[in-house]
């Protein structure tokens, strides 16, 4: 079939089916995306990390065919990784890759679909919002925002749009986590009374890459554009490559980590944000001029905003001298737990019946469940390369770009859990207590608004 005869069809077939787009909530562009199902989808590449390169292609490589996508461009503004990109990419797919000096440079390229977003920290939620102005899909790696300012104008934008915007918390994607989140709401679990989250690692290099900084030059970069809207300084390499140090190009541990786990707590009980944060810890370890805690635990307070009687705790405990790299998560109620790790539901800890018999009351225990039975094996590190989460997780954003259906973690995920850790970091940083204020949409430390 010629490429003309291709074109009308598929116009015939937008115009035939704009009297009942309405009724289904889509757009022409949106509906041309799902008929136009064996047209490929170019996506592009804004910043050629890590990340990206041990997650993302792999996991996009398992399923570009049988979805037809392709990678065209990736956007770096340090010459050695944007050419170390386009290498790495053209030897992938097997075609040309077009490697550009910026993001705007990206976006002038004819018919690019979506982008991944893989940058440092404090880019991820303005980067998402160029990219939806330049009507693009977006995959986005959290933590989406470190600031509110940059928190609050992504989701307007994303939100004012008809783009699919998927935030990189894999969990969401996991069929066990899945399986928790139906058991959790479903009641049967009871009220959550506690939840424990970590995640240690006893990993030196873990966010330090000295033999990428004695390789930076400043004239191989683009500085400014690299701090965007962060208070101007000198170029600094350990900050471009090593930005996890330092606030504020990133919460460090809240962000990195913490921005997963708590996001299961939102997810399992539609809670949107802690009431409030206080947060303890300090550099006991790693003396090597970072501003990043090395070692962090967070208290957070959850619960409906009018009712101080009801809620939970939740505790975040993360340290860099010491760990596996085998995060926990156990859910805790008075019938038992839900464990994250062994994929168990167990009456471990609930009310037997010895203890209830003091109280006049009955025995409330759990039964026994195993969420794995319904799981694929969950790789516990986030930076495990082509790990099944963020597999399951690109894929259906993939699939999400054709249907034009929500994912399975949209813009609001990345909000909320960027509230969470905005206000772990303010504790952090303040020594205060961070609470919410819901009418001004602002963490608050002493009656103040928290600023960087």
């Amino acid at each position: 079939m010629s490429e003309s005869r291709r074109k009308f069809i598929k116009q015939v077939a937008i115009a035939t089916a704009g009297t009942y787009l309405g009724t289904m909530g889509m757009s022409a562009k949106s509906y041309s995306r799902i008929i136009g199902s064996n047209d490929r989808v170019r996506l592009g590449v804004i910043g050629f990390s890590d990340r990206f390169k041990n997650s993302h292609i792999p996991s996009f490589m398992q399923h570009y065919k049988e979805l037809n996508f392709d990678i065209v461009a990736v956007s770096d503004i340090w010459k050695l990784r944007r050419e170390e990109g386009q290498a790495f990419l053209k030897e992938k797919l097997a075609h040309k890759i077009t490697a550009c000096r910026n993001n705007e440079e990206l976006y002038s390229i004819k018919d690019i679909d979506g982008v991944f977003v893989s940058t440092a920290d404090f880019q991820h939620a303005l980067h998402a919002i160029e990219a939806v102005n330049a009507k693009c899909d977006v995959y986005c790696e959290k933590p989406f925002a470190e600031t509110m300012e940059d928190a609050r104008a992504a989701l307007k934008v994303v939100k004012a749009s008809d783009r699919i915007v998927q935030i990189g918390s894999q969990r969401r994607s996991g069929v066990n986590y899945k399986a928790a989140e139906q058991f959790i709401k479903s009641g049967q679990f009871g009220d959550i009374n506690m939840v424990e989250l970590s995640w240690n690692v006893n990993q030196p290099g873990r966010w330090r890459r000295p033999d990428l900084v004695a390789k930076l030059r400043e004239e191989d970069t683009d500085w400014k554009r690299f701090i965007l809207n962060r208070p101007y300084e000198a170029f600094d390499a350990r900050k471009y490559l090593e930005y996890r140090l330092f606030w504020p190009y990133s919460s460090g541990q809240p962000g990195q980590w913490m921005s997963h786990q708590i996001d299961t707590v939102h997810w399992f009980t539609g809670l949107k944000h802690p009431r409030s944060v206080t947060a303890n810890g300090g550099i006991y370890v790693w003396k090597d001029g970072r501003k990043n805690w090395d070692t962090t635990t967070a208290v957070f307070d959850y619960g409906k905003p009018d009712d101080p009687s009801n809620g939970f705790q939740v505790v975040f405990n993360s340290r860099m001298g010491n760990g596996d790299e085998h995060p926990a998560e156990i859910y805790y109620s008075n019938g038992g737990e839900l464990n994250l790790i062994t994929n168990k539901i167990s009456p471990k800890g609930g009310l037997t019946e010895d203890m209830a018999k003091a109280m006049n009351m009955k025995a409330n225990l759990l039964p026994e469940k195993d969420l794995s039975q319904l799981a694929v094996k969950v790789e516990a590190g986030a930076n495990t390369g082509g790990d099944v989460l963020t597999s399951a997780h690109v894929r259906n954003w993939m699939e999400c770009i054709r249907s034009r259906k929500q994912p399975n973690a949209p813009v609001e995920a990345g909000y909320y859990h960027s509230i969470a850790n905005i206000m772990t970091n303010a504790a952090v940083r303040t020594g205060g207590k961070a609470t919410f204020d819901e009418a001004t949409q602002e963490v608050m430390v002493d009656g103040k608004v928290f600023k960087y």
